[in-house]
Formats: C-alpha cells, sequence, structure tokens
C-alpha cells in the first residue's frame, strides 16, 4: 500500500538567498555525473521502483582500446594516410566503414536509450563509445551516496512491495504498473517520485525515471511540475557544463510526458520493437498486484490499455521545471536552477545525440573551453584528443623554459 502524504508545496527561489560560489567540477561530482556510464546499458537492470523484480546481465560485446582509437588519431593528425603501425587494424576498421554505425542495435536493440543515454553522450560523445565499447566505470562511494539519497526519497512517499516476474512481458507489466501507481499517487496527495516512463522521441524509444512530480496546489487542473535532485559532494553549484546537461534531462522527461498525454503511444511498435507477446498470460503476483491497485488485468495488453487511459487524464508537464542541488554531507538544499522548457534547443540536442546513436556520424570530442572534463576520464589514457592537448600543453613549457 501507498503510504499517504500531506501537503507538498511546490519549491521556490529565495532571492534572498546569498550568492553561493560555483566550482568547475571536483573529484567526487565527477565521478557521480559519469556514475551513469557503468549503469547506462542498464534499463533492464534497473528494480522497478514500486516493485524490485529480478534483473537480467546483459554483456557487452567488447572492443581493444587499439582499434578505438585508430580511427580518431587519423582524424585528429589531419593526415590522409594512416602510420604504417596502424595498417593491420586498418584492415578490420575499412571492413566495417562505419564504427558506430551499430551503436545504437548493438547495444540497445530491445532496449531502447535511456534519457541517461543521451545526457552522457551531450557530455561528451568519445566518453560515451569508450563507455559502451570498453565498459564503464566502477561505482564508488560519491556514487553510492547519491543512489542510496535517491532511494531514501523515494521511501518517504512509496512502500516498496517484491513482485518476481519470469518473462520481458512481466518485466515490462511491471514497469508500466508502477507508472500507473504513480500517477494515481501524484494526482490523490500532489507528489510521487521514480516514476518510469517509456515512450517515443525522434522515431526512438526511449526509457527513463522522473525523479519527481508535484502538481501545484492553487488550483485543479494545474500542470504538473518536473523536478530533478542532483547531490554533491561539496556544499558548491555545479558548473555550467553540468547544470546544461541536467536542463536537458529534465527537458527529455517532458518532452516523454507530454508525448503520452498526448495519447502518442504506439502499442503496436511497443511490442514490435521491445519482442513482446501481447497475449502474455501475467503471473499470479502481477494480476494481484494489479487488483490490489484497482485493475483487473490478464495479459500485457490489458496492462498497456490501463497505461494509455491513464495517460489521458493527465495534462501535459508545466513548462517551467526545477533542478535542485543537495549536499550530500546533510542534505541541506544549495541551490535550486529554474528554467523554461526550450522545445527548439531539445530538439537539437536530440538530434545531436542520436546522428551518434545511429551512425550518421562518428563520435565529437568534449570542446576545447571544456576539456577540463578530460582531467576526470577514466579513458583520458586512451583518448586521442586528451594525449594531443597534454602533448601541447607539454611542449609550450618546454620552449618556455
Amino acid at each position: 500500500m501507498v503510504e499517504t502524504c500531506s501537503d507538498f508545496p511546490v519549491p521556490k527561489n529565495d532571492d534572498n538567498v546569498p550568492e553561493i560560489p560555483i566550482e568547475i567540477v571536483s573529484d567526487e561530482e565527477m565521478a557521480f555525473i559519469e556514475a551513469a556510464l557503468a549503469s547506462a546499458s542498464s534499463f533492464y537492470a534497473v528494480p522497478a521502483t514500486r516493485s524490485p523484480t529480478c534483473s537480467s546481465q546483459f554483456h557487452r560485446n567488447a572492443k581493444s582500446i587499439r582499434s578505438i582509437t585508430v580511427v580518431s588519431k587519423r582524424r585528429l593528425s589531419k593526415r590522409s594516410e594512416p602510420d604504417i603501425e596502424d595498417s593491420d587494424n586498418l584492415v578490420s576498421t575499412q571492413k566495417k566503414s562505419r564504427l558506430f554505425e551499430s551503436f545504437l542495435r548493438r547495444f540497445r536493440r530491445k532496449r531502447g536509450l535511456s534519457v541517461t543515454d543521451l545526457t552522457q553522450t551531450e557530455w561528451c560523445q568519445k566518453q560515451m563509445e569508450f563507455a559502451l565499447c570498453l565498459g564503464g566505470r566502477k561505482t564508488n562511494k560519491a556514487m553510492s551516496a547519491g543512489i542510496a539519497r535517491h532511494v531514501e526519497l523515494e521511501e518517504e512517499v512509496m512502500k516498496r512491495v517484491e513482485v518476481k516476474v519470469k518473462s520481458r512481458e512481466e518485466y515490462y507489466a511491471l514497469k508500466l504498473l508502477n507508472f500507473i501507481n504513480g500517477v494515481n499517487q501524484l494526482l490523490f496527495e500532489g507528489l510521487t517520485r521514480e516514476l518510469p516512463v517509456i515512450g517515443f522521441l525522434q522515431g526512438i524509444w526511449m526509457v527513463g525515471m522522473i525523479d519527481e512530480i508535484r502538481m501545484p496546489l492553487t488550483e485543479n487542473g494545474s500542470h504538473p511540475i518536473l523536478i530533478d535532485t542532483k547531490t554533491r559532494a561539496r556544499d558548491t553549484l555545479p558548473s555550467e557544463p553540468q547544470r546544461r546537461n541536467g536542463r536537458l534531462q529534465l527537458m527529455c522527461y517532458k518532452y516523454l510526458w507530454d508525448n503520452l498525454v498526448a495519447d502518442n503511444f504506439p502499442s503496436e511498435q511497443f511490442f514490435d520493437f521491445f519482442e513482446l507477446n501481447p497475449q502474455h498470460n501475467l503471473c499470479e503476483d502481477l494480476r494481484v498486484t494489479c487488483a490490489d491497485s484497482g485493475f483487473s488485468v490478464l495479459t500485457l495488453d490489458d496492462v498497456v490499455r490501463c497505461y494509455k487511459n491513464t495517460c489521458r487524464m493527465l495534462l501535459p508537464a508545466h513548462d517551467q521545471l526545477l533542478l535542485r542541488y543537495e549536499f550530500q554531507k546533510d542534505h541541506s538544499l544549495i541551490g535550486e536552477d529554474k528554467f523554461s522548457y526550450d522545445s527548439d534547443w531539445l530538439e537539437y540536442q536530440i538530434g545531436s545525440c542520436l546522428k551518434f546513436w545511429v551512425g550518421e556520424r562518428e563520435a565529437t570530442y568534449a570542446p576545447e573551453e571544456e576539456r577540463w572534463k578530460c582531467r576526470f576520464c577514466e579513458f583520458a589514457s586512451v583518448c586521442p584528443a586528451y594525449l594531443d592537448d597534454t602533448k601541447d600543453d607539454s611542449n609550450s613549457s618546454n620552449q618556455e623554459s
């Protein structure tokens, strides 16, 4: 059963709050930013928010560092011919012709992209490439603290119920059920957290988890407000690239939410893409859980119908979105970033990221003014851009001396 909650007024900015220092980035914060690189392969690996479920382990196709960087080295060097030492690898590279053509198919087949996939691609496409082909970084103390805080925030308003599932159909039925329960909580109590969403975004299936949604208490029929909480190891606001990345994440959530509300959930394509049998009979645990939630179902198709009916009850999300930055040590509020939804900017950012995923262009590097990111990237030692920058710095130092 869902725990009841009292009124939840929407957080407001305090204009009287003194100016807070802004840091570029810390080791701990950078580690947390990259946490999704270790779990970005993960829609299946993430347990259901309201009903934890068994997860499946998916294995990545490995590439050697040398085979990944050979194309990048040639591009950066601006030479028409590769090094002789690269000739052995050139043959295999030419056979594939476009290294990135199958990233979406190879790594997100039957799974779709996550919103985290997009934000990490926006952060640095080359880092995303390395993470996919070589494997992401391990979870560290800072990442674990952030994950634990989000679990704590969820458990303040929602009780977890264990449901064992045995098939892909039941896994997705559980995801959709969690959405239905979360929306019901939002409508009756004014707040829900960790809401899973599945939708279509520019022709690509996308999955995500909205941190928090609140209903303003001012009037009926209000548009829900989407909120994302970021935890930080230091009590300073993040750099602009980090804030930009957070804005992209929230705008993606609004895009998905609004599409669902507009009844843009293509059921047949959903079944086809994720290779699901709509007439699959659900296990008893799921049927009982659905009955406890107020509706009777037998198959996955029944759950999808309820999902779509639930979406029709909703209004588009508010155009004002809110990022909250919280200090990990004591959970105090560092600051807020309240901003407006920008559909043109979002469309551009999504299009740029998708070109990488569908193989229309090779991975780009972080822009020159943001190369400080490289100092915290575990793939810096094999990244041509970072190695070239380091070499240039070394040459400059030698010339000055």
